[in-house]
């Protein structure tokens, strides 16, 4: 099940790996990776391809009131996107690495969907209450695809590159 379908949580926002599709991981990789990153991390709906590499999972975060669905694609259209975003960043991009980043993307042919989803926890009037998304469960889970796959990562609202 999509966390998209579960009542308890609700999207916030979608960021992106961009990568070269033969250095797709393993799921036994990326599952053991999350798990260093926080034991604590529950992981569900594990797929995988026929040789076993990444195709899907659910994390949920419930210290952090969060639920990440990661997501693999590879196609034409990925190519596509890369070079799009790399033209749409490019004015924003204001240092050397960053711009060497963006060249990187229209090169990618694979790409991890990495969708946060919030906690919805009601206050005692029916209304959500404060927030208590954490984001750093994210950020961090970020950061290892994007090493684990050479990858780039992109936050396509912010415009930022990781």
């Amino acid at each position: 099940m999509s966390t998209f379908e579960d009542g308890n949580y609700k999207w916030r926002e979608t960021y992106f790996v961009l990568f070269d599709a033969g250095k797709r991981p393993p799921l036994e990789s990326i599952a053991k990776a999350l798990q260093r990153i926080n034991r604590r991390f529950e992981l569900s709906n594990l797929t995988a391809d026929e040789q076993g590499l990444f195709e899907s999972l659910t994390l949920h975060s419930p210290q952090d009131y969060a639920a990440i669905d990661i997501c693999y694609a590879a196609d034409e259209d990925v190519s596509e996107q890369g070079a799009t975003l790399a033209k749409d960043l490019q004015a924003t991009a204001t240092d050397p690495e960053e711009r060497t980043k963006l060249a990187r993307l229209p090169k990618c042919n694979a790409r991890l969907d990495i969708l946060h989803f919030e906690q919805v926890v009601g206050g005692e009037d029916g209304d959500e209450s404060e927030e208590l998304l954490d984001p750093s469960a994210l950020l961090t889970i970020l950061d290892t695809l994007v090493d684990m796959t050479g990858g780039v990562g992109v936050d396509p609202q912010s415009g930022a590159v990781f």
